[in-house]
């Protein structure tokens, strides 16, 4: 499959997320994970996928100098967008709280690119995830604070989590998208080169 098509190629992941990982390896690839900081700032103009396109091309670009002919990088980056506005990860808890109480009651969306580097060539791909949270109780957020990590989330939340079993009543996409990668996009994106290069 995938694998055996990219064999003569080395897989990059910039990222530190253990759920992309973790989404890497039931795709069944051999990957490295490679990390470099990247102040994630973007223009204020841009709106939903403009955001993610654009960082996911940012954090690329400290490798621009490294990369081998047979590498493959892959970077990511995901928001929340609710009301026009991104949302990213929380500052601290009490960011956490602010945030989720945002969500509550409401339908977001969950925003990913994904930007893949090698030969010199780039393809951005990006997909959007609509999920609807019920009427959230505070203290059902805090209990969800207190007993998870929300701090390394978009959003300040994990779908996985309990918060994702209680809350969410309704998600438009892909399910992936929403736990941090969309792993049919960067299948479908990592076969179209595979038949390319």
């Amino acid at each position: 499959m995938l694998n055996e098509k990219l064999k003569d190629f080395n897989i990059i992941l910039a990222s530190a997320s253990p759920r992309r990982h973790a989404f890497l390896k039931d795709m069944h690839l051999d990957f490295e994970i490679r990390l470099k900081p990247v102040k994630e700032v973007f223009p204020k103009h841009l709106k939903r996928e403009e955001i993610t396109d654009f960082l996911a091309k940012l954090k690329a670009e400290p490798f621009a100098e490294e990369l081998k002919d047979n590498d493959i990088l892959i970077t990511s980056d995901t928001i929340v967008w609710l009301e026009d506005e991104a949302i990213g990860k929380p500052k601290d808890e009490a960011d956490a709280f602010e945030m989720i109480k945002s969500l509550s009651n409401k339908t977001h969306e969950v925003v990913t690119s994904i930007c893949i580097t090698c030969n010199g060539k780039q393809w951005v791909v990006n997909t959007i995830t609509k999920v609807t949270f019920k009427q959230l109780a505070d203290e059902e957020i805090w209990y969800y604070i207190n007993h998870f990590n929300p701090l390394d989330k978009a959003g300040a939340y994990g779908i996985q989590e309990w918060i994702g079993a209680i809350a969410i009543t309704n998600i438009d996409g892909s399910y992936n998208n929403v736990v941090g990668l969309p792993t049919h996009l960067l299948y479908k994106t990592l076969n179209s080169i595979a038949d390319d290069i």
